[in-house]
């Protein structure tokens, strides 16, 4: 047995499990650990079971059989028509919805049906139970019985990939859920069709849903009075033929209501045969012994409860303060303190108090209500209190497997929900100790909506109390869970919370753990947010190399020095060819700054050249009127709209000292023009200019008296570099008055347009 307030035992287990493509390694010590999975710990493939496998999985997946003599099986009565059709559409594909009210006896048919569906599907039947359950958990629920993947847990996408392979016969038990959620179920799994039932207050499914309707109500009477012959193994009286009639208009003909009133009747039978069989239990002891009242009929579960022995009835308060959750067996001796304490299950179920559920049992329906009416629920916190120290102490104990701790998760839950409200400090402490042992092995156990759960709770418990260490062991847990299943958010908010806590109570191991899981996070959100592009110029057309800075661009601009070794020597480069379209973007980081003062500087230098070529040109001539030295001038070779069409870059650069290049300042570089390398050009204009290798010379040399060039408008589909580029841009004479052509440059005195680029070295 478990003394009272006794602590977790010191052997600790981690285990490690590979969630998406994250490695998870719980340690109920100090918190979960998680980091990226590296390559030798990637997990297989999951393997698909054999038939034999999931058959003998499902088998040890049903409710443990009740110690003392079994039960007989009841017969399905009046199912036929409802059991052939739920078998014809199955067979067909289709998905069905059973509805019908608690005791209607749909589990009973689920059985029925899913005995006759045993070969349809190539996966055969999958038996589940949707009670707490959502979409997304009964999805992985179809996965571990179809799929043997032990230690890992698909991510959302490949989950999805999965399911989308499985093809069975999917009968799910008490559904939860309706609308959308349903629809959702159904998309996931195309391939199964599914047999749902359900009671009249769920949900109903959505409007175009493809599920068909199948109602399931009570039994006629003679049917109803034939099961209660059966059950009670002997022909009716005329008098409990009568009683048994008026239960059946107060019942409705359901089911369970009658085998119920056979329990009440084989008790009767029992007790006029031989009273002092019974006195062991304390039970009434009278020869005469009279049919229950219709009231009593028709709520007899405190009837029953009264000719059931002690233990029994202390089960039904421990089930009655755990909110209808039956514990296992093997947990009633150390509950109750009774060593044969586990018999109590079987008189439970012979009595018709119990209803399986999944692995486990609980109260039938409408049984908590009635025993609450009769006081079952009088000292439900101290009961409940007591479940939790044991299953503190159950849960964390080495021997205690993941599977079986998740058998028991309603119960361990209900007892650890139900100590927070009354704020009782001892209550707190063993609230705060349950989820500590617990959670770690719904955790392993990969039941993740329990492990949530007993984060949350003991969360509270700890706030509450002022234990702040086992507040932040929740909190990281928390935000471990959440990067698990991606809620980036939420799994900074509580990993900063946990951080914090454990910074102020210098826990070095748990603040280096919850730090580690915060720079996952931080990488996860970066991984997932869109490229920015607050930093890119885009550009409609094609778009030329980005142009550098620090090359000397005509001979009266002075080359900016370096002004960091970081720097490298660039040059302008300007194509005519249309490259491949690109982004153009900026610089970063300190070289950014760099770039942004010599641009600066160098527009200064441009402004300063435009200014004062313009004070120094005679007032009397326009501008296209000068010529340079050992230039002449040709007007008759000029269009007489130069200036109508933006010309190219090199016509702007010809700038005043070409005669006729220009007919109005507009054609030199405007004040407030970029100089910048990579500003983008504008629409309507086009290279002027074809890169050369370094040091090459020119393809053509000319004449040493240039003229200005005829230039015909581009296309506006192929853009200039720049309009910006100063006007000192163009080869400049030598002193002697002759021309020199720089290595690359190219000029044309009769071709259609007139080409120069000066090169280096790219960036």
């Amino acid at each position: 047995m478990t003394p009272a307030g006794q602590s977790a035992p010191a052997q600790l287990r981690t285990v490690k499990l590979v969630s998406g493509d994250f490695l998870l390694t719980v340690n109920p010590l100090d918190g979960s650990e998680i980091e990226p999975c590296p390559p030798g710990e990637q997990p297989e493939r999951p393997a698909r079971r054999t038939a034999a496998e999931r058959v003998e999985l499902q088998r040890a997946a049903l409710p443990p059989v009740p110690p003392g003599p079994a039960s007989p099986r009841l017969p399905l009565l009046e199912r036929g028509e409802e059991r052939e059709r739920l078998v014809r559409l199955l067979g067909q594909g289709r998905s069905v919805r059973l509805t019908g009210p608690a005791g209607s006896g749909r589990s009973t048919l689920l059985d029925a049906v899913a005995e006759d569906c045993a070969d349809l599907a190539p996966d055969g039947v999958v038996r589940l139970n949707g009670r707490h359950r959502a979409p997304g958990e009964l999805l992985r629920d179809l996965f571990a019985v179809v799929f043997s993947a032990p230690r890992h847990r698909p991510d959302r996408n490949a989950l999805a990939g999965f399911i989308r392979d499985i093809g069975a016969v999917v009968v799910l038990d008490d559904l939860e859920f309706g609308g959308t959620a349903l629809d959702e179920l159904l998309d996931a799994a195309p391939e199964c069709a599914f047999l749902l039932a359900a009671t009249p207050d769920v949900p109903a499914p959505s409007a175009d849903s493809p599920l068909e309707e199948v109602f399931l109500g009570g039994l006629g009477p003679a049917t109803a009075l034939e099961l209660l012959s059966h059950i009670v193994e002997r022909p009716l009286t005329e008098e409990e033929t009568n009683w048994a009639g008026d239960l059946w208009f107060e019942s409705e003909g359901l089911p369970l209501r009658f085998v119920q009133a056979g329990a009440l009747v084989r008790q009767c039978d029992e007790l006029r045969g031989d009273p002092d069989e019974f006195a062991a239990f304390d039970a009434t002891r009278s020869r005469d012994v009279s049919l229950p009242t219709l009231a009593e009929g028709a709520a007899p579960a405190p009837l029953l409860a009264s000719r059931l022995s002690e233990s029994a009835r202390q089960t039904l308060r421990f089930a009655v303060a755990l909110g209808g959750e039956v514990p296992h067996q093997a947990h009633l001796p150390a509950l109750i303190g009774d060593t044969h304490a586990d018999a109590a299950l079987g008189e439970l179920m012979h009595c018709g108090l119990l209803s399986p559920v999944g692995t486990r049992y609980r109260l039938a329906a409408g049984v908590l209500a009635q025993l609450r009416e009769k006081g079952y629920d009088e000292d439900s916190v101290t009961h409940a209190h007591t479940a939790a120290q044991h299953y503190a102490w159950w849960s964390g104990h080495p021997s205690v497997t993941p599977e079986r701790a998740i058998a028991e998760a309603d119960a361990v839950l209900t007892s650890l929900s139900a100590l927070v409200p009354g704020r009782d400090a001892a209550h707190l402490g063993t609230a705060v100790l349950l989820a500590r042992s617990a959670a770690p092995v719904f955790a392993a156990g990969l039941h993740w909506n329990a492990w949530e759960r007993a984060l949350r709770v003991g969360s509270e418990a700890a706030r509450i109390a002022g234990k702040v260490a086992e507040e932040a062991y929740f909190h990281h847990e928390l935000g471990v869970l959440a990067l698990c299943t991606g809620n980036l958010g939420r799994a900074r908010a509580e990993l900063e919370a946990s951080i914090g806590m454990r910074g102020a109570l210098a826990d070095k191991r748990g603040t280096v753990a919850g730090r580690r899981a915060l720079a996952l996070v931080e990488d996860r959100t970066a991984g997932l947010a869109p490229k920015p592009e607050a930093l890119t110029i885009r550009t409609e057309g094609a778009a030329p190399p980005v142009p550098p800075l620090s090359s000397p661009f005509t001979t009266t601009t002075p080359q900016l020095p370096r002004t960091g070794p970081a720097q490298e020597p660039t040059t302008l480069i300007t194509a005519t060819a249309p490259p491949a379209r690109r982004d153009l973007a900026f610089l970063g980081g300190n070289r950014r700054n760099v770039v942004a003062a010599g641009a600066g500087a160098l527009l200064a230098v441009v402004l300063g050249t435009v200014v004062t070529l313009g004070a120094t040109s005679d007032k009397e001539d326009p501008p296209t009127d000068k010529v340079r030295n050992g230039q002449q001038t040709e007007d008759d070779d000029l269009p007489d709209d130069w200036d109508a069409p933006e010309g190219p870059a090199d016509d702007m650069s010809e700038g005043p000292d070409d005669k006729g290049a220009t007919k109005s300042p507009s054609s030199t570089a405007r004040p407030g023009a970029s100089t910048y390398p990579d500003a983008p050009p504008r629409p309507g204009t086009s290279p002027s200019s074809v890169p050369s290798e370094p040091g090459s010379p020119s393809e053509t040399e000319k004449p040493p008296r240039p003229t200005p060039t005829r230039s015909t408008p581009k296309p506006p589909s192929s853009p200039t570099p720049s309009e910006s580029e100063p006007p000192s841009q163009s080869p400049s004479p030598s002193p002697s008055g002759s021309e020199s052509t720089l290595p690359g440059e190219e000029t044309s005195a009769s071709g259609p347009t007139a080409t120069e680029s000066s090169s280096a070295p790219l960036m």
